[in-house]
């Protein structure tokens, strides 16, 4: 039986050169490739500066303490997203306030996100789930309109003078938007590089930033490098130039840099991002979406609107209908067939800790409906057309056998 995974990386001879460079160099830790990598996103998405890190979640976390969120403070996120997303605001002391998603799709109700505005709002933090981007735009003026309740708490929040929003956007790197590929559409844009994700670094994340007026993002981009190394003002390869070793400690930081190693894979990918992957992904993405369209119990996902396109990163399929214990069954008889499928994800009401922060499924009925329906199917580089249809043939027969 052939055995089809759900998401292993693509790793090809010109990733192994280039992170077997990387090992030779001398160097190993931050340096010339991550410098390389933040230049190549940076120029990729428009931005005005890019950060890169150890992960998405230590990334957007850096970016809460730099805007001095903390106790008393409320964040703006979805139900349905990973818990980092509420993880990272709990770790600042503040609340995450937890909105439902919209009825027809996985992403957060915008309205929703508008009531939920208060004068302790510091954050607005959307998702963007499977890579689809969510509206931007509307979200900026709900923020831009949120200035009349707004109460400053920091000096950064001062030159704002609204809440900041930070895009969730580790799913979506190489969406697009009106034909224009994201990355400086929100004050601030996290994307991830996890081993799963369409551009990898095995593991790690970026920033890409996009403050106005007067702030200046060459100086936050430092800012944050150096809250990302213990507060150091030079970094490793900085302070092993001859002469150059001395160093001050300004700030209590933290640890969360990225290495050239893991850089080192992101250029790779980076290289064939835009002719290869996304080209591939989508092709995929499309072969399911033809091969489901004559099943109308099985809701497929908006891959494009018309003004908004995916990055293709998941296909995430609703079964009409089915309850939790059905899509359930469906996922165990399609993995009998060698076929690995998943969830995205468990709302933040399934999970113990958030349960006993006070939310509760009932609350969020949109969301848990999706969860109930969802199953994401494989899509990566290598997977094959034929590996396609067995997917979607496997899918079709387990759900006639459960429902």
């Amino acid at each position: 039986m052939k055995k089809i995974p759900f998401s292993p990386p693509h790793i090809d001879e010109e990733t192994i050169s280039l992170v077997t460079r990387a090992l030779q160099s001398g160097w190993i830790t931050t340096g010339p490739m991550v410098r390389e990598l933040e230049s190549l996103i940076t120029e990729y998405t428009g931005a005005k500066r890019t950060l890169c890190l150890n992960s998405w979640t230590n990334a957007v976390e850096l970016v809460l303490r730099w805007f001095g969120v903390g106790p008393g403070d409320e964040v703006i996120i979805p139900a349905y997203t990973y818990a980092a997303t509420a993880n990272i605001v709990e770790h600042t002391g503040a609340k995450p306030v937890v909105v439902d998603s919209s009825e027809s799709d996985f992403l957060a109700d915008v309205e929703a996100i508008r009531r939920a505005i208060s004068s302790r709002t510091k954050v607005i933090m959307p998702v963007d789930i499977g890579g689809m981007p969510v509206n931007y735009e509307h979200i900026m003026q709900i923020a831009r309109d949120a200035a009349v309740l707004f109460h400053p708490g920091s000096e950064h929040q001062e030159m704002l003078g609204r809440p900041l929003v930070i895009s969730d956007a580790a799913h979506s790197f190489g969406a697009r938007v009106n034909g224009k590929v994201t990355g400086n559409n929100t004050d601030v844009m996290g994307f991830s590089f996890h081993a799963v994700k369409n551009l990898t670094t095995a593991e790690g994340g970026a920033l890409t930033l996009q403050l106005p007026a007067p702030f200046n993002n060459d100086e936050i981009w430092r800012s944050l490098s150096i809250s990302a190394l213990h507060g150091q003002t030079k970094d490793a390869l900085s302070k092993s130039q001859a002469g150059q070793w001395e160093y001050d400690i300004i700030e209590a930081g933290y640890k969360c840099n990225m290495t050239d190693v893991h850089a080192a894979i992101g250029i790779a990918g980076f290289r064939k991002y835009e002719s290869h992957i996304l080209p591939r992904r989508k092709s995929i993405c499309e072969r399911y979406d033809k091969f489901f369209m004559q099943y109308p119990d099985i809701i497929r996902p908006s891959l494009n609107d018309g003004n908004r396109e995916s990055s293709y990163h998941l296909y995430m399929i609703r079964i009409t209908g089915a309850s939790e214990a059905q899509r359930n069954d469906i996922i165990k008889r399609v993995a009998e067939e060698g076929i690995s499928t998943n969830v995205h994800f468990q709302p933040l009401p399934r999970l113990s800790y958030y349960k006993k922060k006070g939310l509760q499924e009932a609350m969020f009925p949109n969301a848990m409906a999706h969860f109930n329906h969802e199953i994401s199917l494989p899509v990566y580089f290598d997977l094959t057309d034929e590996d396609v249809d067995m997917v979607c043939q496997s899918v079709v027969k387990a759900k006639q056998e459960v429902m």
